[in-house]
């Protein structure tokens, strides 16, 4: 059973170069989900993975026209804090 992905959830990678690391999902379809992390994976060239290469984490923010990365940052920071 595929667990529903919304934009704006935050995600971790399951698999790849950039396994464990922290994105906000962006723009999903059908087969894959478009990420951004706001450092090398920033909102104008998004990250395309497998909806089944990512973990949903159990947050979400709110994605709206006026988000940029450095809110981006900011968000993946605090979770980051949150899980030490």
């Amino acid at each position: 059973m595929r667990q529903e992905c919304k934009v704006g959830m935050l995600v971790r990678s399951l698999a790849g170069h950039d396994k464990t690391n922290i994105y906000v999902i962006m723009k999903a379809d059908d087969a894959y989900v478009y990420l951004a992390d706001g450092k090398i994976r920033k909102m104008n060239r998004l990250k395309k993975k497998k909806r089944k290469h990512i973990e949903i984490l159990d947050k979400m923010c709110d994605v709206t026209e006026l988000m940029n990365d450095t809110q981006i940052r900011k968000i993946i920071k605090e979770l980051k804090k949150e899980e030490v």
